[in-house]
């Protein structure tokens, strides 16, 4: 029986952001993950999710709903952009799906 061991990694450093992927999400990555962070918030199926779908009007979301949506959005997508945040002032005018996916977007490209 061969027994192999192997020598500790003494200082070696590792970049802090070993868990961020290479490539940056396309349109219906993003759409996709809006549509499953949505469905899980409101409780609801995730077809009534439409890119032309209006936050309050059609799926009934209030502040709270958006806020989580926010809050889901930095998480799965700062694993894929380093420091990817929704700035507050911006969220009034993010009134559809539509104009969330565009809002991230513009923000990683």
């Amino acid at each position: 029986m061969v027994t192999m061991t192997t020598a500790p990694t003494v200082g070696v450093s590792l970049p802090a952001e070993t868990h961020v992927e290479n490539s940056q999400p396309d349109r219906n990555s993003v759409f996709q993950i809006i549509r499953e962070q949505l469905s899980d918030i409101l409780e609801i199926e995730p077809a009534r999710v439409t890119e032309s779908s209006s936050f309050v009007e059609d799926l009934e979301a209030d502040s709270l709903a958006l806020i989580e949506l926010v809050e889901g959005l930095e998480e799965e997508l700062s694993e894929r952009t380093v420091g990817f945040r929704i700035e507050d002032d911006d969220l009034e005018d993010l009134k559809t799906v539509r104009d969330a996916i565009d809002y991230v977007m513009a923000r990683i490209d």
